[in-house]
């Protein structure tokens, strides 16, 4: 069996770095690994608007942007198919007959769907595509064989319950769905940023992201005004480095090269924390290098995406050569499917209604 990617992201606005660290810098890592023949990444506009219904101009303005971000990170349209959702119509032929594998009482203990039903404040007000929306990524994954889907730790549930799914379609009908594994960053830190304000998720609806997009500028007000200890409040304070963004920032992104040229003081980021932890060493000093680091990483990707931007036509004319070409695989799943449940009428014929 070949080894297949599914990956992809909700179009609600820019991406910023928790995306780039958890799952698009993985997936472009991939993506030249050489060993994944077929990789196909999803702008998931239709999964947007199970809590963006109220704005569906909003969602569409966030395909080109997040195109844009996708290409300015290095995926190349050569190894990546990169579709849009709702431009592939098998998807949700696929999804209204997972459905019924699935019960309301599953959907509502999923942890993933459960905590973001909290953040949203939807109490029993749930929009049922919402609650439903991890059978619509079984749908995603199913449809294009994805033996691997790269994840960040929060949707390790939704994963689980994709697999789930595929394993009922196998009891009731026939084992002609693959069953994805996930794959998760080396890098424990990679894999779910906090906010720059301190809080647990980084999210474009609560503002504490740093944005792909983003100038030189804002990232440096961004780094510079980001929370830390509150109570190393001198530089002469000993500090936490557990809890501490900043911390969690330099773990994900600093490299030895990275001390070497900036702060060669220190041997390695931790006797860097050891410093902090006793005492000795100020917020403002561990910030610069984290803004450095920041800038040497986004701005190759900020200027591309520039370049990018001059010609959005270009971008538009990929999605839609691109979203044909994922139709053609999810309609061969899409087959195999209704052929194991016996509902593959034959084309044209007329079902008489007594």
């Amino acid at each position: 069996m070949k080894n297949v990617i599914l990956t992809g992201d909700r179009p609600t606005g820019r991406l910023h770095i928790g995306h780039y660290a958890s799952s698009l810098k993985p997936r472009v890592e991939l993506q030249n690994s050489g060993a994944f023949p077929e990789i196909y990444v999803m702008i998931a506009d239709a999964q947007a608007l199970t809590d963006h219904f109220d704005d569906p101009a909003a969602v569409r303005r966030s395909v080109t942007q997040v195109a844009l971000d996708y290409l300015a990170a290095g995926l190349e349209p050569e190894k990546a198919v990169m579709f849009v959702q709702s431009q592939v119509p098998e998807l949700f032929e696929l999804t209204a007959y997972f459905i019924n594998l699935v019960t309301v009482s599953r959907l509502r203990r999923n942890p993933t769907v459960k905590a973001e039903i909290a953040q949203k404040g939807f109490a029993e007000s749930i929009p049922a595509g919402f609650l439903c929306y991890p059978v619509s990524q079984a749908a995603d994954i199913t449809a294009f064989g994805a033996t691997h889907v790269p994840v960040g730790e929060d949707q390790l549930p939704m994963l689980e319950q994709a697999r789930e799914i595929v394993r009922r379609f196998g009891e009731l009908y026939a084992p002609v769905l693959t069953e994805p594994q996930a794959i998760l960053s080396d890098n424990p830190a990679c894999r779910r940023l906090p906010g720059i304000d301190g809080k647990a998720k980084m999210s474009k609806s609560l503002g504490n992201c740093i944005y792909l997009a983003d100038g030189e500028r804002e990232i440096s007000q961004k780094v510079m005004g980001m929370y830390t200890d509150p109570l190393h409040l001198k530089v002469s304070d000993p500090g936490h480095v557990e809890g501490n963004p900043v911390f969690s920032y330099l773990d994900a992104f600093c490299r030895p090269e990275h001390l070497a040229e900036y702060l060669p003081e220190y041997a390695s980021l931790e006797e860097l924390k050891a410093h902090y932890c006793r005492g000795g060493l100020g917020d403002v000093k561990v910030k610069r290098l984290l803004e450095r680091i920041l800038q040497e990483e986004l701005g190759p990707i900020r200027r591309r995406r520039e370049a990018l931007e001059k010609d959005p036509g270009a971008v538009l004319e990929m999605l839609q050569r691109h979203s044909l070409r994922a139709r053609e695989t999810a309609a061969g799943t899409l087959s195999q499917v209704k052929r194991a449940m016996g509902i593959d009428y034959p084309s044209g014929m007329t079902i008489a209604i007594d």
